[in-house]
C-alpha cells in the first residue's frame, strides 16, 4: 500500500509484512493522517501523546526544545514518538518540526498491540521494539559524540561513527553546516574553522554535506 510517496510496506513499523497484511492491519488500527508546512511544529515538547508517527512525504527534525539542538532527522519511512506513545501521560522531552511540506500518518499504539491479528501482530510488536532499540543506540552514539571536550574531538566522533555505520570512508551526512553545528552542541562558526583546520592537515576532505575520512 502506498500513501503520499512511500510505501508503507517497506516502513520500519510494517517491515515484514506484505500490501495485503498492511491494509489487513490499517482495517484495525484506523490511522490518521496530517500535513505540514514546512517550519510547522508537528508534536511539541511538553504535550503528551497517543500515537507513534511515520513520516510519508516530506521530511522533519526532532530538536531539543531549549537550544535547538538537533537529535535526528527523520525522512519518509521512518518513525517517531514510539517511546512516548508507549508511555502514556509521559510529556515529549523533544519537538518535531518538519523541514519540507510533510505528509505524517498517526498509529494509535494502544490499537497496534491489541488488534487480536496473527501473525500481523507478533510482526507489528516485534518492529516496535526493535525501533525502540535502534533509537536508543542513536541517542547513545550523539552522547558520545557531544561527551568529547573540544569540537574535533565531537566531529571526528561523529564522522568515525558515519563511516563504521556505511562501511566506507566516504559518506554523505544528513546535516547542513548549521545542522552538523546544532547536532554536535558547537558553535557554526568554530565548525566551520575546526573542519578547514582539518582538511588542510590531511584529517578529513568534503564538498558540502559529502565527506571522506582520511
Amino acid at each position: 500500500m502506498e500513501i503520499g510517496t512511500y510505501p508503507l510496506e517497506k516502513t520500519s513499523i510494517f517491515q515484514g509484512a506484505d500490501a495485503q497484511q498492511v491494509q489487513k492491519m490499517l482495517g484495525v488500527i484506523l490511522p490518521s493522517i496530517k500535513t505540514y508546512a514546512r517550519g510547522e511544529t508537528i508534536c511539541r515538547a511538553g504535550e503528551t501523546v497517543s500515537s507513534l508517527g511515520i513520516v510519508l512525504a516530506g521530511g522533519a527534525t526532532i530538536e531539543l526544545c531549549d537550544n535547538r539542538s538537533i537529535i535526528e532527522r527523520l525522512d519518509p519511512g521512518e518513525v517517531f514518538a514510539e517511546a512516548y506513545a508507549c508511555l502514556p501521560g509521559e510529556p515529549l522531552m523533544v519537538s518535531v518540526t518538519a523541514d519540507a511540506p510533510t505528509r505524517v500518518m498517526f498509529l494509535g499504539v494502544s490499537r497496534m498491540l491489541s488488534m487480536g491479528l496473527e501473525p500481523e501482530q507478533a510482526i507489528l510488536t516485534t518492529n516496535l521494539l526493535r525501533i525502540m532499540a535502534r533509537k536508543n543506540v542513536t541517542l547513545s552514539q550523539r552522547m558520545m559524540n557531544i561527551s568529547a571536550r573540544t569540537i574535533r574531538a565531537r566531529l571526528l566522533s561523529y564522522l568515525s561513527q558515519q563511516a563504521i555505520r556505511t562501511g566506507s570512508s566516504r559518506f554523505t551526512i544528513p546535516f547542513n553546516r548549521q545542522e552538523l553545528a546544532d547536532y554536535l552542541g558547537v558553535e557554526r562558526s568554530a565548525l566551520s574553522a575546526q573542519m578547514s583546520k582539518m582538511k588542510e592537515e590531511g584529517l578529513i576532505d568534503y564538498r558540502k554535506n559529502a565527506f571522506e575520512v582520511l
